[in-house]
């Protein structure tokens, strides 16, 4: 009799933990604010400016969708409550992201235009070995010129396309750096033959 009120209490219990089990109901509250926050992270251009605070709350999110698909409720709702903190987090380090961004835009913004500036001598000094480039430098001079105003005019609004105009200018100031050393550099002498 004994083993019997054991066995019934057991099957009992089983019975609970199954239902239980059975009822938990999928975390979409949860799921639906870490989305909302996700959504506001985005608009404000966290995944820009506070990519390493994105990242990990993009972590939560996609670890939570994962759990989400192997029916781990439980987990999945933990996933997401701290998805939308990180989400959260991110949304507030915006702000400091586009000013580090801003500054640091400044910065190589100020340091190409003393580069093209030394550039723009040493194209005066190798005028007449520059023959064949003179048209490309020109072109180029001028395209260097109006990217660097609208780079200039971006770094308020838009640093992180700032950023990206800045780059393609370093691409110039350094394909004509290395022109311009070619330029310089004696000739080598061929090898001698055998």
């Amino acid at each position: 009799m004994k083993h019997f009120k054991y066995s019934v209490s057991l099957m009992i219990i089983s019975a609970l933990t199954l239902m239980f089990i059975g009822c938990a109901k999928p975390p979409e509250a949860e799921k639906s604010a870490a989305k909302a926050a996700m959504d506001n992270a985005v608009s404000a251009g966290a995944d820009k400016y506070a990519t390493k605070d994105f990242e990990a709350a993009k972590g939560f999110w996609d670890t939570s969708e994962s759990r989400m698909a192997e029916k781990k409720y439980e987990e999945a709702k933990q996933g997401y409550i701290d998805a939308k903190v990180a989400f959260e987090k991110a949304t507030g380090a915006v702000e400091v992201g586009k000013k580090a961004m801003s500054d640091q835009v400044t910065a190589l913004v100020t340091s190409m235009e003393e580069n093209w500036k030394n550039l723009e001598g040493t194209a005066k000094k190798l005028e007449k070995k520059m023959k064949d480039k003179k048209d490309a430098w020109t072109a180029d001079a001028k395209s260097f010129m109006e990217g660097l105003e609208t780079t200039k005019k971006m770094v308020a609004t838009d640093p992180a396309g700032a950023k990206a105009k800045a780059s393609e200018l370093k691409s110039i100031v350094d394909r004509w750096d290395i022109a311009f050393k070619e330029l310089v550099a004696p000739a080598k002498p061929e090898a001698a033959k055998k």
